[in-house]
């Protein structure tokens, strides 16, 4: 059976989105009560995942503010707060950058910066996702497999700017320092290990866009090899990797070519490699997929799209799982999304709903491409 998943972030509802934001910012909040949403939310989005038909489920992120900002709860050494540039593609059409805000939310998270030594001094943030998604699982996905998202070393640091460190190096050494605990903790609760790099990709056009390309080449691979060093107790085939290069309908005429970035990609530990393949701007790239030596690499593309309420058919899956099995194989072929469905607390387009709907439709089309492979 052709397995499928998705990049791990779901829509957070209204009653979790306030308590989150809250936590981040730093205020009074009901820790019981954050407790007792966050279970609720996770336990719904479990049972969601499993009767759509997700073969491998995530905790949707929903005890999170978002995927890359989460850390400043964990890690010392972050404060203040540093607007961040508009993406390249999005500072040319400022009118649809408008328009963009409007229909996706605001992005209310703190945006920290590196202004001391990184270390870690509070793990039991990630104790407690562990914990709740176990309890979620247990009572509405037993059996099933299942990943945790986390945040790696590079994406860290373009989201989170260096302010302290002498280099780029010297920040990345004492995040693998700081962040290994929580990968091999993950790892040892028995799930998979999702590590969130839009650092490898998305970040040429926004965190790294003053870099020229031969700089921003050498970033990443320094980024890369800080996950490989803070990874080496955990086996490849227990991680997951997801590159892409924004999650927000935008222009996207400044992406840099996969084809710049695919031996860089693919020097990365883990096994897995979810990206983007359902929008327009980066379908074609199959091609640069089938030329590379992917051997000992799980293709997991999105075939569902993550910025647009548009339902996919299972036709149209099942058409693109088929041209990735051609290639690589039908048993190295993971139906996924192009990007989380909720990346941010009280961010993003997508209905809820919708988002069943898609996933839904995933398992449907996987289906019926693998009775068409046979």
């Amino acid at each position: 059976m052709i397995e499928t998943t998705h990049v791990g972030s779901l829509p957070r509802g209204p009653k979790l989105v306030p308590l989150l934001l809250a936590r981040d910012k730093g205020e009074a909040y009901d820790e019981a009560e954050f407790d007792r949403v966050v279970q609720a939310a996770i336990d719904e989005a479990v049972r969601n995942q499993v009767e759509a038909g997700v073969s491998i489920v995530s905790d949707g992120e929903l005890g999170k503010v978002g995927y890359s900002t989460y850390i400043i709860e964990r890690l010392s050494g972050f404060g203040g707060h540093t607007p961040r540039k508009p993406a390249k593609d999005l500072a040319a059409v400022p009118e649809l950058a408008k328009k963009l805000a409007h229909i996706m939310g605001a992005q209310e998270f703190t945006r920290a910066s590196a202004i001391d030594k990184v270390e870690l001094v509070n793990l039991q943030p990630l104790h407690d996702d562990v914990r709740r998604f176990k309890l979620a699982l247990e009572r509405h996905g037993k059996g099933t497999r299942a990943f945790l998202n986390t945040a790696s070393p590079g994406l860290i640091t373009a989201f989170q700017p260096n302010q302290y460190y002498p280099s780029h190096e010297a920040y990345l050494a004492d995040l693998v320092a700081a962040m290994r605990p929580e990968y091999e903790a993950i790892a040892a609760a028995g799930f998979q290990v999702q590590f969130d790099c839009p650092d490898l990709a998305m970040s040429r056009h926004t965190g790294y866009q003053d870099m020229s390309d031969a700089e921003f080449i050498a970033a990443i691979r320094a980024n890369v090899a800080a996950l490989n060093e803070a990874t080496s107790n955990i086996p490849p085939e227990q991680m997951r990797m997801h590159v892409c290069w924004g999650n927000y309908e935008g222009p996207h005429d400044f992406d840099i070519p996969l084809e710049d970035i695919i031996d860089v990609v693919l020097s990365a530990r883990p096994a897995t490699i979810l990206f983007e393949h359902a929008n327009p701007r980066h379908e074609h790239e199959w091609k640069v997929w089938r030329d590379a030596d992917t051997s000992g690499k799980v293709l997991a593309p999105g075939f569902i799209d993550s910025c647009s309420n548009y339902i996919e058919t299972p036709e149209l899956i099942a058409q693109r799982i088929e041209r990735f099995a051609e290639f690589a194989g039908k048993d190295r072929v993971i139906a996924s999304s192009d990007c989380g469905f909720g990346t941010f607390a009280g961010y993003g387009k997508i209905d809820p709903a919708v988002a069943w709907k898609k996933l839904a439709n995933l398992r449907a089309g996987a289906d019926i491409a693998d009775q068409r492979i046979g």
